[in-house]
């Protein structure tokens, strides 16, 4: 089985469409979705349109839980507050019903997904430290977890800490069976590692095989569409900038 991880989509159309077209071509059969497909993005229903009908999972993040009304929006930043209100109004019930109904993680066979940490998911507490990850993999019962919410590509291994995965991007490696690891997939929709191309992961669950995908896709006409829609241009230019 090969599937693909999918990090962050932030109501970004463009990127989900780049990545989910390269998934395919490369044999991916099963598509697990870290939370936060809507937020920050021009294009929240169709991307949860298509996210509700991919075989495979997806678990609740943030902005999924605030786009859905079951978070008060006086909690997040000033952007992520305008951005939410706009999708709010933008979303029909049926879909804040399924953002609303999604589970803050799942396990599917040997792996974990949770969109923030696993020992506090709905705390919607970063992982960017190995003291960190060490929390949320005392709580860890499969050998692989994929995690979301910073943006970032990183992984991590217990007792060892951050580990570097991948010498070049794409380069695939072959994870041990006997280490335990927690990795962040990187951001689909909205990356913040400096490089604006659409990130996401491939993992083959009989070689163990795992790559890391950088996709080019219509970065300008993303941006445009936030402006259009009269988000804040913060939000456009992270996407030029991948900040």
């Amino acid at each position: 089985m090969r599937y693909a991880i999918l990090g962050d989509i932030h109501a970004n159309l463009h990127a989900l469409e780049a990545v989910l077209e390269d998934a395919r071509a490369l044999g991916c059969t099963e598509f697990h979705l870290l939370g936060d497909v809507v937020g920050y993005g021009a294009f929240p229903s169709e991307c949860v349109t298509i996210a509700s009908e991919l075989p495979g999972s997806c678990v609740m993040g943030n902005h999924d839980q605030a786009a859905s009304g079951e978070m008060s929006l006086d909690v997040l930043s000033e952007v992520a507050r305008i951005s939410l209100q706009w999708t709010r109004e933008r979303l029909s019930p049926e879909h804040r019903a399924w953002l609303g109904a999604l589970r803050p993680q799942r396990q599917i066979r040997r792996t974990t997904f949770v969109h923030a940490t696993l020992d506090s998911p709905l705390a919607w507490g970063y992982v960017r430290e190995a003291a960190h990850a060490e929390m949320s993999m005392a709580l860890q019962r499969t050998p692989l977890c994929f995690i979301g919410h910073t943006h970032v590509p990183q992984a991590f291994a217990k007792g060892i800490g951050q580990v570097l995965l991948f010498d070049e991007e794409e380069q695939g490696i072959r994870l041990s069976r006997t280490t335990k690891y927690l990795i962040n997939a990187g951001a689909v929709g909205q990356p913040r590692d400096g490089d604006p191309r659409a990130a996401y992961m491939i993992h083959d669950e009989e070689e163990e095989g795992l790559w890391l995908r950088r996709i080019d896709y219509n970065i300008e006409a993303a941006a445009s569409a936030i402006l259009e829609a009269g988000l804040p241009q913060k939000l456009a230019v992270r996407l030029r900038t991948g900040s």
